[in-house]
């Protein structure tokens, strides 16, 4: 028994020498070519069903296109940034965006973190209805864990980190930190905080501003959420950016 593929084989060399085949005789070779390749489409169409139906959970074919026996597969890919190695450059510009990237490298995932904890404490007091005494300890053990999990790190970051740091843990939340400590333990501990801030030529109540002041930092933002911040790290510092640890619970 012939294979589709010497059908196909045997119509195509009938075709081009045997010309003087009568109508008849061609239009039949033709039906006989097409129904080989439409036989040809549909092995393949089931050998992906088939493929298909053995996937495992948490995995994904693509889809796929048959024309006349050719299988093309089809995706969406996001775009890709690309960024040569650069050549540092010494104007103040520069040097106080490479500074940006250096700082921002080392302390975007603790805001991240921050926001998302932020938005679990919320849901938390609203759900539980936590008032008085009950919320007090609450957030007492939490700010307990968090001095347990993140002292260290924090205490290595320099004053310009730790601004840093606070605009973004701004971003993330929608409101400024004065407005969390406020929120969380009262208009007097917020106060007390934003004095010491005032003493390193900072403020808590500063708010994050993406279309001004800091647009820079908005478009770090953006590529570090596509997965390419690595890439523009390393075309300024021609290294891999530092790996913050974050323990699990935060990132759920």
């Amino acid at each position: 028994m012939y294979s589709v593929n010497r059908i196909l084989h045997i119509g195509l060399i009938l075709m081009l020498t045997l010309s003087p085949l009568t109508a008849s005789a061609q239009n039949h070779i033709r039906r006989a070519m097409d129904r080989a390749r439409e036989k040809q489409n549909e092995m393949a169409r089931r050998q992906v069903q088939a493929e298909g139906g053995a996937q495992q959970e948490g995995r994904s074919y693509l889809r796929m296109r048959v024309e006349n026996g050719d299988t093309t597969y089809l995706d969406n890919l996001p775009p890709t940034f690309i960024f040569s190695r650069g050549t540092r450059q010494n104007t103040k510009n520069w040097r106080n965006y490479y500074k940006l990237v250096w700082r921002f490298a080392r302390v975007y995932p603790y805001a991240v973190a921050s926001g998302k904890l932020v938005r679990q404490v919320d849901s938390t007091l609203s759900v539980e209805k936590y008032r008085g005494l009950r919320k007090e300890r609450y957030i007492d053990a939490i700010q307990k864990q968090l001095f347990k999990d993140f002292e260290g790190s924090f205490r290595e970051m320099s004053i310009s980190q730790g601004a840093l740091l606070l605009k973004l843990i701004s971003r993330e939340t929608g409101i400024t930190a004065y407005a969390i400590i406020k929120d969380y333990k009262g208009g007097i501990t917020a106060a007390f905080w934003q004095g010491v801030a005032r003493l390193f030529d900072n403020s808590l109540k500063s708010e994050y501003d993406p279309g001004g002041a800091d647009k820079d930092l908005e478009e770090l933002v953006r590529i570090y959420q596509a997965g390419e911040f690595p890439a523009l790290y390393w075309s300024v510092f021609w290294e891999d950016p530092p790996k913050v640890e974050i323990p699990e619970k935060y990132l759920k």
